[in-house]
């Protein structure tokens, strides 16, 4: 997902039909960041200004928030046990930055249990050799305490990833390289990669069971690829979205996704309904994997939980207005 910076911004502005505005923004590598591992208020608010991206590890237990200061270890503790039921709870009550890495963490994934997918830049304190100042994609096993590059190192700033398992056992990874416009897809774990459909998109989330299958939210609508993001068309009856994610089977199956006023959007079938609301514009969204429909919404007042599509919320991350 992507973030800005309020004194530097590079925004491309993409025009929904009847809702306005939606503005799409990156992050300069070159942006002076806190690297303070010990979360204060003032490098909490920092690093959650705007979050990039919101996943849930069903192996550790551990909820994360990648954004411009690194990823964050997000507090649990607060809700039930449906969540991620059978894992462990992340030891925490206050978020935490993982390793006091302060990277620009733009593209984020949890691509399977105990791995996660990043991209975006380098800690801006940290040497680098990078020709661009990209990471390319990077992998963590570690719960994000060590990162290992996988591909495309100080080429290319994927703004947004997602995964899925393939029936050889290696995944799937489709990126969205922000600077080219175009989707990006492996078919070795994220080694090696193929040009997809060259597409403007705010948002992209892969069907866990139909690899080919991949959604985009644009500023046309939701856009639906069969053939593995090479090409995309319109998914009919959708709501104009501007985050979109896929439900697990075991949780009833379909899409939910939130528009640009933060109201939340369930598919049943062919049917789409309004479930819920932030009451604001959503900045990183995410459905949380399991048999219990939980999401997770960062927005300019912190990150939220729901396990009843947007109908109630449980504050995990609040910050100061």
């Amino acid at each position: 997902m992507v973030r800005f910076n309020r004194s530097r911004r590079r925004i491309i502005a993409l025009s929904f039909p009847l809702v306005g505005l939606i503005v799409l923004t990156g992050c300069s590598a070159n942006d002076s960041v806190s690297t303070a591992a010990s979360p204060s208020m003032h490098s909490t608010s920092g690093a959650f200004e705007h979050v990039h991206g919101l996943g849930a590890d069903p192996l550790t237990g551990d909820t994360y928030a990648a954004t411009h200061q690194g990823v964050w270890l997000i507090p649990t503790d607060v809700l039930p046990d449906t969540y991620l039921t059978g894992a462990p709870r992340a030891n925490t009550t206050q978020p935490r930055q993982i390793a006091g890495l302060a990277q620009d963490t733009m593209g984020f994934t949890v691509a399977a249990p105990g791995q996660l997918l990043a991209s975006g830049h380098p800690d801006p304190t940290e040497p680098s050799d990078l020709a661009l100042p990209n990471l390319g994609l990077i992998s963590s096993t570690d719960g994000a305490s060590t990162w290992t590059a996988l591909s495309l190192a100080g080429e290319t700033d994927f703004h947004d990833l997602d995964a899925v398992p393939l029936n050889d056992g290696t995944l799937r990874v489709y990126g969205y390289d922000a600077g080219a416009g175009t989707i990006a897809v492996s078919d070795d774990s994220g080694l090696s990669w193929t040009a997809g459909a060259n597409l403007a998109l705010r948002d992209l989330s892969t069907d866990p069971a139909q690899a080919d299958r991949l959604y985009a939210t644009t500023a046309a609508g939701v856009m639906v690829s069969t053939d593995a993001g090479r090409t995309f068309s319109a998914l009919d009856g959708a709501p104009a979205l501007l985050l979109l994610d896929t439900i697990d089977a075991n949780a009833g199956g379909g899409l939910v996704g939130l528009d640009p006023s933060g109201a939340v959007w369930r598919q049943d079938a062919e049917t789409w309904t309004q479930t819920g609301t932030t009451g604001r514009a959503p900045e990183a969204f995410t459905v949380v994997g399991g048999s219990s429909p939980w999401i997770l919404v960062a927005d300019a007042t912190g990150i939220s939980a729901s396990n009843d599509f947007g109908s109630t919320w449980t504050a995990l991350v609040s910050l100061s207005s």
